[in-house]
């Protein structure tokens, strides 16, 4: 049984031009399953995998961490896209110059969901890594139609409860999602010769005022000073306070 990440593989480079008698004999899978894949992609004998959020009684998440860090990127670079038969994929979209994020979100969706398959689809500049599940949106239940920024984005009673627990990963997958850490400069005055100073510095930006909300309130609870930098910029500066961001998140990679 071939997972959905190496059937995507094998049909890229069919859709590529090549012939599948040659995809055939460099990957080892033969043309009636090429074929078939082109027909239907996904296996038929796949047994429904359990949710731990939509039974009778609601059960603990198997990977906590790794859940709140995979909200943190949902809620900045991350859509929920409904299929046939109830199917919803999860894509989070990661940029090209951070393989380790990618590596990452990969990780934190198999942890979620170890059951499902995860794959990458290359774009322009970024990849969306993709998993698909009937379960998604029992997990996501911000999905909804049209933009984030333009409706009401809240964080369910079970889901506060966990970011309440975890609050560094939400805080590290809303940064490696829609922040970054840079380094500013300012010049001063010094015996009337003016020096050069840098210093490190976080920018958080979303055009959602409730997922802005979320972000401060969590940098709150875990003792960060914040401030608003413009209409969608949140920024931390404090040295005491970028150390403690350095600490628990530190760049991209």
């Amino acid at each position: 049984m071939y997972d959905l990440e190496t059937r995507h593989r094998a049909l890229a480079l069919v859709r590529q031009g090549r012939s599948l008698n040659s995809v055939s004999k460099e990957t080892g899978i033969s043309r009636y399953a090429l074929r078939s894949w082109e027909a239907r992609l996904e296996p038929l004998s796949r047994a429904a995998a359990p949710c731990e959020r939509c039974g009778p009684a609601p059960q603990t998440l198997r990977s906590p961490a790794a859940y709140t860090y995979l909200l943190g990127l949902y809620l900045g670079d991350g859509c929920l896209s409904a299929g046939r038969r109830g199917v919803h994929a999860l894509r989070i979209a990661c940029a090209d110059a951070w393989p380790g994020l990618i590596d990452s979100c990969r990780e934190a969706m198999r942890q979620v969901r170890p059951e499902n398959s995860v794959w990458i689809v290359q774009k322009q500049g970024c990849v969306m890594v993709t998993s698909t599940s009937k379960h998604w949106p029992c997990l996501f239940p911000q999905h909804g139609p049209g933009k984030k920024h333009e409706r009401v984005i809240s964080l369910e009673p079970w889901q506060q409860n966990l970011v309440d627990t975890h609050p560094w990963e939400l805080l590290r997958g809303l940064i490696h999602s829609d922040g970054c850490r840079i380094t500013n400069w300012t010049t001063r005055v010094v015996n009337g010769a003016t020096k050069r100073y840098e210093y490190p510095r976080y920018f958080f930006t979303n055009k959602s005022a409730d997922i802005r909300q979320i972000y401060t309130d969590t940098l709150d609870a875990v003792g960060v000073a914040w401030k608003q930098a413009n209409r969608f910029n949140v920024s931390v500066a404090r040295k005491a306070s970028v150390a403690l961001m350095d600490a628990h998140i530190g760049p991209k990679y």
